[in-house]
């Protein structure tokens, strides 16, 4: 899984939504201006991933809505199998990050998928799992648990997933290909 991107706004609350809980009246807003958009040199935004900071909320004269400089991130279950890096690709152990081995007329050089660099990819697929609510499982015992003990073993699945691929030229990180 790779990191997306982070982005910086200016979020304007209107008067009539002030008796909402805050962060989820910013969120609606970023959802409406941002999600299923493409925005310039970042890529298609798919949705609101997370609000990583708030900053304080301002009023401005002869408008009464709230303005919030807020940091968020979008989306970041995109998943490269490794059968889609670029070949031949191996994991390193010791560095806990996959390498192209890139060859050239001079030799064999490693270039390295460090975690958090921006990569260009290819959407291959997108995987929908419907994550609502099953209810009570059919096995009921007679012993209480626990209040939450019943959701400790399980694991939390992402509702929307991109499939992609870096195997293909020009794609990977950017780095390998901006000099």
């Amino acid at each position: 899984m790779f990191v997306a991107v982070e982005m910086v706004d200016t979020v304007r609350i209107p008067p009539w939504n002030f008796q909402r809980q805050f962060n989820e009246a910013i969120a609606e807003e970023l959802n409406k201006k941002l999600a299923n958009k493409v925005v310039y040199q970042v890529g298609l935004c798919i949705c609101l991933y997370d609000i990583t900071k708030l900053e304080d909320s301002y009023i401005f004269p002869g408008d009464g809505a709230s303005h919030t400089k807020v940091s968020l991130g979008f989306f970041d279950d995109i998943v490269i199998p490794p059968e889609s890096l670029q070949q031949p690709a191996k994991f390193d152990e010791t560095e806990q990050v996959w390498v192209w081995e890139y060859e050239t007329d001079e030799g064999a050089h490693d270039l390295y998928m460090d975690q958090g660099e921006e990569i260009r990819f290819r959407v291959t697929d997108e995987v929908f799992l419907d994550t609502s609510p099953t209810g009570p499982s059919a096995a009921v015992t007679d012993t209480p648990s626990a209040p939450g003990a019943e959701d400790s073993g399980q694991k939390k699945e992402a509702p929307y997933t991109l499939l992609g691929t870096i195997s293909e030229p020009g794609l990977g990180l950017l780095s390998w290909w901006n000099s």
